[in-house]
């Protein structure tokens, strides 16, 4: 897409949301030198795709899980995570085209090399009790996920946070350790939802209240979630319908089902297996976006055999991940290189190895590992649609290199509390982060919770660690992008993470579900915020 295609969709669906009127668009799309006939064309169209309000949208999911709670620390799958951006906001938010927008901070600014972040508060914004956002509100939810005691998801995003003040009820100051231009980035992160305080603690973290566009009155986990409209919602052209139903649907077959019958308006994660089958449904539409998303299967370092560097590169080896593509998502992405980084993010590192199949260098590793015996890879399809089918195929692929993979199929429900981040080696999937600072401090740095593979204390992982947090307050591209490059060298060769795929968002709706031109890429379901950005045409 050329930077002009780009600008005026940008612009288009601000006269969709009715963020600017007709005659600004016509004027922003002529300054673009396109002719006034196609203007006007180009205005009647997004015109024609204008939000209307009412009805009740229900969402099939395929996560979710019975031990979820409410608590925005925990969140672990995207269920969980639609939920938090229903029901509540962030500081900032990454827009439908990508952009970091201000949400609950009207606006940001730096200092001090970026080791100073002030955030201006919205005016007049109300939680669903009607008491008025402050900054104590800001304070309280940020320190929440601060401290050793913490067991938040989200301690690593802020670990170099050392002062949270506020200067008047509506400006919060954010003081960091050292530099980092991608803060507001981070405060985005679903975990850093705000929630109501007093006294400076919070009123409680696994309580329903929020700012979101819709009011939380039922939730049953693993099972649905309700709401009905905030009719106080305080942000313009979001937040549509009367009410929502978010149903955790794990079973592929019975999602399909599900929306195939028209018992729902919207299932995410359609199996590739079944796109052409639904895709002759007439009343069906399928939506595929290509973002972050990659398919992991992590062997965690503190668990045997996995401590073994030879054994990790044996199997990272006998990996076959473009059969993985092939058969698995049918070619709906492309083949991982045991980095969660790609071509779409700064500072993407083009002269890696390649880590394809390769059945001699797997069973050298495996030889000078002195391992013998199977090794298990526990799995369910809660972690991706194909999952207990990759490791089939993955455990024929190391056969032919002497390694027996023994495939262990766990429940769905439970996974992510009993399987994921605990045992030694499992399939995973992740929405990915736009930048490497974040996806890092999120999955990788030695001080966060879901650092699924525990790769820490490793020559290599310290070295790794030390050149996150120089990079991170780097202001010579030059010198990070070196620094971002070996942080990706040491991760790729002595972490625990296989990176086998990365998998394209693919979701079906039915027809009378309308949306924005641009549908966000950052995460599953359209940023996860379907329930606020979509409406029902006509």
């Amino acid at each position: 897409m050329t930077t002009k295609e780009s600008y005026i969709r940008r612009q288009a669906s601000k006269l969709t949301a009715g963020q600017i009127n007709r005659r600004r668009f016509i004027m922003s799309a002529l300054a673009t030198g396109v002719t006034l006939p196609t203007a006007l064309s180009l205005a009647s169209r997004a015109q024609a795709q204008t939000p209307k309000a009412g009805g009740l949208f229900r969402l099939a999911s395929s996560y979710g899980s019975t031990t979820d709670i409410l608590d925005p620390s925990t969140a672990e799958n995207a269920f969980t995570q639609m939920l938090i951006h229903s029901r509540g906001n962030m500081l900032t938010e990454v827009s439908n085209t990508g952009e970091l927008i201000g949400e609950l901070a009207e606006s940001y600014e730096p200092s001090n090399g970026a080791k100073t972040w002030v955030f201006n508060l919205r005016s007049g914004v109300e939680f669903h009790d009607g008491k008025t956002l402050t900054a104590d509100d800001v304070i309280a939810s940020l320190n929440y996920h601060r401290g050793e005691n913490t067991k938040s998801a989200a301690k690593g995003l802020v670990a170099s946070v050392t002062d949270i003040k506020k200067d008047g009820d509506n400006r919060v100051i954010v003081e960091l350790e050292s530099g980092n231009a991608d803060f507001p980035m981070i405060v985005s992160d679903y975990h850093l939802m705000i929630m109501p305080s007093e006294n400076g603690e919070l009123v409680d973290p696994n309580g329903m209240n929020g700012t979101g566009g819709y009011v939380l009155n039922a939730y049953d986990p693993g099972v649905r979630a309700q709401f009905t409209r905030n009719p106080n919602y305080w942000k313009e052209g979001r937040a549509h319908f009367d009410e929502v139903e978010m149903l955790s649907i794990l079973d592929t077959t019975a999602r399909q089902n599900a929306i195939m019958n028209g018992e729902v308006d919207y299932a995410d994660t359609i199996d590739p297996k079944t796109v052409a089958l639904l895709g002759r449904v007439p009343t069906l539409t399928i939506l595929e976006t290509t973002g972050t998303q990659h398919f992991t299967f992590p062997m965690r370092l503190d668990v045997e055999p996995f401590g073994n560097y030879d054994l990790r590169m044996a199997l990272k080896y006998a990996i076959n991940r473009q059969e993985l593509v092939d058969k698995i998502l049918l070619g709906h992405g492309v083949a991982g290189n045991d980095v969660p980084v790609n071509g779409s993010m700064p500072f993407f590192n083009t002269e890696l190895p390649v880590h394809e199949f390769d059945a001699e260098k797997a069973a050298e590793h495996y030889k000078k590992s002195g391992h013998s015996g199977p090794i298990q890879l526990s799995v369910s399809d809660a972690a991706f649609a194909g999952a207990v089918d990759a490791a089939q195929l993955m455990a024929a692929s190391a056969g032919q290199a002497g390694i027996q993979i023994e495939v262990v199929r766990e429940p769905s429900d439970g996974y992510w509390s009993n399987v994921w981040n605990k045992k030694g080696w499992c399939a995973c999937y992740w929405g990915g982060r736009p930048t490497q600072d974040w996806m890092y401090s999120s999955a990788y740095v030695a001080d966060t919770e879901w650092n699924d593979t525990a790769w820490k204390g490793t020559e290599a992982a310290d070295k790794f660690n030390d050149l996150v947090v120089s990079a991170r307050s780097e202001t010579d591209d030059a010198k990070r992008k070196d620094q971002y490059w070996e942080a990706q060298r040491l991760l790729q060769d002595d972490g625990g993470a296989i990176v086998a795929m990365w998998a394209n968002y693919i979701a079906a709706h039915g027809n009378g579900v309308a949306h924005d031109e641009a549908v966000g890429a950052n995460w599953v379901n359209d940023g996860l915020k379907v329930a606020e950005r979509w409406w029902f045409a006509g």
